[in-house]
């Protein structure tokens, strides 16, 4: 959606290295915020990304506008199974009908052979894996690992919205979800949630959303053996992060 930074660049490099041209596209797309305040405040900049693709080769740039994609700026309804239901979609209703309508569009206009998705958003990894099997599109859906900062935040074009002491508090979020994996192994995932979660509620300017262990292949018929991961969404004063790391 914009904002390109470093995360972003890696999926592109990776896509460059395994096809001979590459589409990327660069749109804030309406219909999978069901916050119209979060809408307007996320960071947009086309031209400056432009310029920060430039040095690739063979990359194609699709920066369409709400026009080009909508007649009506609304969601269609999939079924998802209830991959929809759970964390994300249990806090942000519409939000995988939004996805799963952008990401539909981008595949019937652009028919691509691989599509490729950060690990970060992993449920919507796991909505468009469902998505694709549903409606049987022939495409391959291609994960691509989360970059994180020096401090281990995962990187988002959200970051930027924090000032310095919401900054180093998101930068404790990865540094608990390791603790939470080094636990796993001889613990109950109710105790290590329930500990982990009193932690994270002394972070300052922290509201936590969930902080979850669960594995989402048993929301979807259509997925395999996708493992237990740590799932946790919050805000850090005025801004929400979103994070996950697995637990093989």
């Amino acid at each position: 959606m914009g904002s390109l930074h470093e995360g972003h660049f890696s999926i592109v490099k990776r896509a460059l290295s395994e096809n001979e041209q590459v589409i990327i596209s660069i749109y804030v797309n309406p219909t999978q915020f069901n916050n119209k305040n979060d809408l307007n405040k996320y960071p947009r900049n086309v031209e400056a990304d432009v310029d920060k693709l430039r040095h690739y080769n063979n990359l194609f740039i699709y920066a369409p506008s709400d026009k080009d994609l909508y007649n009506e700026v609304i969601s269609k309804k999939y079924d998802l199974d209830d991959l929809d239901k759970v964390l994300e979609g249990k806090f942000r209703p519409g939000h995988f009908s939004g996805v799963a309508t952008i990401v539909h569009k981008l595949f019937d206009i652009f028919k691509p052979v691989n599509a490729y998705f950060g690990e970060k958003d992993f449920q919507q990894l796991c909505v468009i894996k469902t998505m694709v099997k549903k409606l049987d599109i022939n495409v391959n859906i291609i994960s691509c690992k989360t970059i994180r900062e020096s401090d281990g935040l995962a990187m988002s074009s959200r970051n930027n919205l924090m000032d310095e002491e919401e900054r180093i508090s998101a930068g404790e979020i990865n540094k608990f979800m390791i603790k939470a994996k080094k636990l796993y192994k001889d613990n109950k995932i109710d105790k290590i949630q329930s500990s982990i979660i009193d932690e994270l509620n002394k972070l300052k300017n922290f509201k936590l959303e969930y902080f979850e262990i669960d594995n989402l292949s048993k929301y979807s018929s259509e997925l395999k053996d996708e493992g237990d991961r740590i799932f946790i969404a919050c805000w850090i004063g005025k801004t929400r992060i979103i994070d996950n790391i697995p637990l093989k």
